[in-house]
């Protein structure tokens, strides 16, 4: 690597050199080689069909290759250019090259991915020139045991950790070079970079003065960034372009990091339910063909159609990635409420595909505004107000121990949805509509949270009453299943309409009210008009029909008519009836328009 082009032709045409089909090690074939200049001719001679290759003898060489101080996976490392690899753990792996003038610069980078990493530089000594002049035939096995030199070599640099971690130096001795990687936690990905001229050929962006990644801005789903431009894309024009990524658990120091985190997550999948024979087609989806040798037939299997009983549900990343452009500032949204985040920076050169990681950083969202809760008292109604589509909570805390607590509901508009829980456990959930009343079963000294939300429709208005006390009256009048009011077409005259309503098995008041409207009444002033908590208090005296008691013991009999007079002829009423409870709490039925007729 002494000259830049020599080496990078030998380095990516020559890479199955070490793992020759002759009987020598890498060593033997360096010295047997005089020099790189040989070895470049021995690869453009590999490549000639043309060719005619040394023979060897083969039981010596499944005995050398059995000797470990003889035969090792190796590879060699191109000049500048970053390389990929993959270690098992607890399995160390070898990489080599070669620097052939003294005085030569050197800079060796290395990047984990997965997993902390333990790597060291070594320049190993070559030998001296011995018997063999490269004529191919297999020296002796014990002759060769005693020339390879059992040396490690002089280490220039360790390291371990997970950093992204560089040895440089300004000038190195001729020699071949030993780049040894090993991972002790986990199978890792990782990747290389070497270079004889660092000073021209910087791969990597390069970090401003100032490093880090600022949060500029801080809501409950959004976080914006900003960080300072690298010098190599504004200064160098070199292609530079950010990504920023995004998770709950820790910052990354590289962004093979985070891809292969990202990785890990899409490639999840379940595993096999224990005892369960594979079908063809789990073969197929692990990448093997199914062949016609009877494997589905030995189990049963008469169809190759792909069942989803063995596919996998997605897993839903945590981390993601997003690349931006060349713009320095982002904000990030859809993030959840009072959350910690990580967030990390990337300057990304599109041209060679290498990457410098920012000094990442963290925050916490926001929480979501907290909202007052309302303290129910015993026994006392409360008038809850929810706008649309809002939440109101309610909190109740009996005083003395108790058995049971009864809760009212009275929904004055449309339906909400109740929610109540007991020391946070869930008791119920429904949609309420009129009046409905929940019997929970209670505990000593245990609180109860009511969570009431909003119609889609409209604001909503209520009444909540919760109660440890037993006792037969209710506060709220009982009501029929169906409050609608009955008008008797056939009854009507130009000044009197007769209508029917249900009751109950309750002695109940009822209350009749009038009100004249225009022949334009729409069903929009109608439902503003529809307020069941707004009681008779609320009407004028003069729109007052009259008051009655009605109960009957029978439901199928609990109906009662009434016959309203005094109106003019051809005009359009609301009709409203109240009923009344025991404590004074009315519900008004649904709305009725008559209209009276104009001619008799």
């Amino acid at each position: 690597m002494g000259q830049k082009s020599i080496d990078r032709r030998y380095s990516r045409g020559g890479l199955a050199l070490v793992s020759c089909t002759w009987p020598r090690s890498l060593l033997q074939l360096m010295r047997q080689c005089k020099g790189w200049s040989l070895v470049l001719l021995m690869v453009l001679g590999l490549g000639s069909l043309a060719q005619k290759l040394p023979t060897r003898d083969e039981g010596l060489f499944q005995m050398q290759i059995r000797d470990k101080s003889l035969f090792h996976d190796s590879s060699v490392i191109p000049d500048g250019a970053e390389i990929s690899g993959y270690l098992f753990r607890d399995t160390p792996k070898r990489y080599y090259f070669v620097v052939e003038e003294d005085n030569t610069p050197l800079s060796v980078t290395v990047t984990p991915c997965d997993a902390p990493l333990e790597w060291k530089l070594t320049l190993q000594e070559l030998p001296e020139e011995s018997s063999g002049e490269g004529s191919g035939e297999p020296e002796p096995l014990d002759q060769q045991k005693q020339q390879v030199t059992v040396d490690e070599g002089t280490e220039l640099f360790t390291y371990k950790g997970n950093d992204v971690e560089s040895y440089v130096a300004t000038s190195t001795p001729s020699g071949l070079y030993q780049l040894e990687l090993l991972s002790t936690e986990k199978d890792s990905n990782f990747k290389v970079y070497t270079t004889t001229t660092p000073e021209s050929d910087q791969p990597y962006p390069e970090l401003p003065y100032d490093p880090r990644v600022d949060v500029t801005a801080l809501g409950r789903t959004t976080v914006t960034l900003a960080w300072k431009p690298t010098p190599t894309g504004f200064l160098m024009g070199q292609p530079v372009q950010y990504c920023v990524v995004i998770n709950k658990e820790h910052n990354f120091k590289s962004m093979c990091a985070a891809e292969a985190k990202i990785s890990a997550d899409d490639a999840f999948m379940l595993a096999p339910k224990p005892v369960r024979d594979f079908s063809p087609f789990d073969f197929v989806h692990f990448g093997f063909v199914p062949s016609d040798n009877g494997f589905g037939k030995e189990r049963g299997l008469t169809s190759n159609k792909i069942s989803r009983a063995y596919l996998a549900k997605p897993k839903a990343s945590d981390t993601q990635k997003v690349c931006i452009g060349n713009k320095n500032i982002y904000t990030v949204s859809d993030l959840k409420p009072d959350t910690q985040y990580y967030f990390d920076v990337f300057a990304l050169n599109s041209a060679t595909n290498t990457s410098t990681a920012y000094v990442g950083t963290f925050a916490r969202t926001k929480e979501e505004a907290r909202q007052k809760t309302l303290e129910l008292k015993d026994s006392k109604v409360s008038d809850v107000f929810i706008k649309r589509k809002g939440t109101k909570f309610l909190r109740f805390a009996p005083v003395s121990s108790h058995q049971r607590v009864t809760l009212f509901v009275h929904s004055c508009l449309d339906a909400v949805q109740v929610q109540v829980r007991r020391d946070g456990k869930l008791l119920l959930s429904q949609n309420v509509e009129g009046v409905r009343q929940f019997q929970l079963r209670g505990k000593p000294k245990a609180k109860y949270q009511i969570r009431l939300r909003g119609s889609r429709k409209g604001a909503s208005t209520l009444k909540v009453l919760a109660t440890t006390r037993p006792s037969s009256k209710q506060p709220f009048p009982s009501l029929p299943e169906d409050t609608r009011i009955k008008a008797f077409d056939k009854l009507r005259t130009c000044s009197s309409v007769t209508v029917a309503w249900l009751g109950t098995q309750d002695r109940n008041k009822y209350c009749i009210y009038r009100k004249e409207v225009a022949d334009s009444f729409g069903e929009e002033q109608r439902r503003r008009e529809q307020n069941q908590c707004a009681g008779p208090e609320t009407r004028r005296k003069s729109e007052k029909v009259l008051c009655k008691y009605f109960h009957s013991p029978n439901l199928q009999k609990a109906v009662t008519t009434e016959t309203i007079t005094g109106l003019e002829p051809g005009k359009t009423y609301l009709l409203d009836v109240y009923v009344v409870g025991h404590s004074g709490h009315s519900v008004r039925y649904q709305s009725k328009l008559v209209k009276t007729r104009k001619y008799c």
